[in-house]
C-alpha cells in the first residue's frame, strides 16, 4: 500500500530524514516511534504531499507520489498533530465539504457521519460552528473526516492527543477494523503502550535515520517496547 524508499529530506545541511525506506502492506497498522525531532512528522508529511522531499521515491498503492501526487491524494487521508480546521463552517458542513472533495455519495456520506458521529458521541455538536469546539471536539470531527469517504490508507501524526479515554478506545477500534478490512494505517505516537498492543509492526526512527522496523513481537522479543526505545535512545546518544 505504501512504499518509501531511500527517502530524505534536507533543511540546509540538515538532514530531518537520512535515507528512509519502509513499506505498509495491505491489512496492517504500522506505529513510527521516535523522540521529538526524530523525523516523523516531517516523513508524514512527505508521504501525504505537503512537503517535497529531496531524494527518494514514495509510492501510495504503486502510485508515485512525485509523478502522480493527485492520484496518491485520491485514496488516502491525513490526521495531522493539531486538526487545523476551518473554524467558519459548522461540523456537518465541514464534514459535507471532505465528502464533496471525494465525491462521496449522499447516501454513503449520510451513513457514514452518522457511524461515526455517533460512536464519537459527537453528532449533537455537529450544527455548531468549529470555532466553538474543544481540541478534543477537533480531533474527533478530524477522525470522522478522514474515514468518511473510506480511504485506502489513513495516516495520522499523534491521533490519540486530546481524546478522552473512551474516545482513544473507540479510535482504535476503528483502525483495527479499517484494517482487518484491507486498509492500512500509518501513525506516529509518543503512547508506546498503545503502540505495543494496537500495532502489526513498528518502526523506531532516531536523528532521521531507521534504527528498527519490522513486526511488533520480533521488535520487542521478550521485552516491552518502551524498554527497547529506551534502550536504543541510549544507544550512541
Amino acid at each position: 500500500m505504501l512504499r518509501i524508499e531511500h527517502l530524505t529530506k534536507k533543511y540546509d545541511q540538515y538532514k530531518a530524514v537520512d535515507d528512509l525506506s519502509l513499506e505498509i502492506e495491505d491489512g496492517h497498522i504500522y506505529g513510527f516511534i521516535g523522540h521529538n525531532g526524530a523525523g516523523k512528522t516531517t516523513t508524514l508529511k512527505s508521504v501525504v504531499g505537503i512537503l517535497p522531499f529531496d531524494e527518494g521515491e514514495i509510492f501510495i498503492d504503486n502510485q508515485s507520489m512525485k509523478t502522480n501526487a493527485m492520484a496518491c491524494k485520491k485514496i488516502m487521508a491525513y490526521i495531522p498533530d493539531n486538526p487545523d480546521l476551518y473554524e467558519y463552517l459548522t461540523g456537518i458542513q465541514y464534514l459535507n465539504f471532505i465528502a464533496d472533495v471525494y465525491q462521496v455519495s449522499k447516501t454513503d456520506r449520510e451513513a457514514r457521519t452518522k457511524k461515526y458521529a455517533d460512536m464519537l458521541e459527537l453528532t449533537s455538536d455537529l450544527a455548531q460552528p468549529i470555532s466553538a469546539y474543544s481540541h478534543g471536539m477537533k480531533q474527533k470531527l478530524a477522525v470522522i473526516s478522514a474515514f468518511i469517504h473510506n480511504p485506502k490508507l489513513i495516516i495520522m501524526d499523534e491521533p490519540f492527543v486530546g481524546l478522552d479515554p473512551k474516545a482513544s478506545h473507540l479510535l482504535k477500534q476503528l483502525m483495527r477494523e479499517h484494517c482487518d478490512q484491507g486498509g492500512a494505517i500509518f501513525f506516529s505516537t509518543h503512547v508506546l503502550e498503545v503502540a505495543e498492543k494496537l500495532c502489526d509492526r513498528i518502526a523506531i526512527i532516531k536523528q532521521g535515520k531507521l534504527v528498527i522496523s519490522g513486526r511488533t513481537q520480533d521488535v520487542i522479543g521478550n521485552d516491552s517496547l518502551e524498554d527497547v526505545f529506551l534502550e536504543l535512545e541510549n544507544d550512541n546518544a
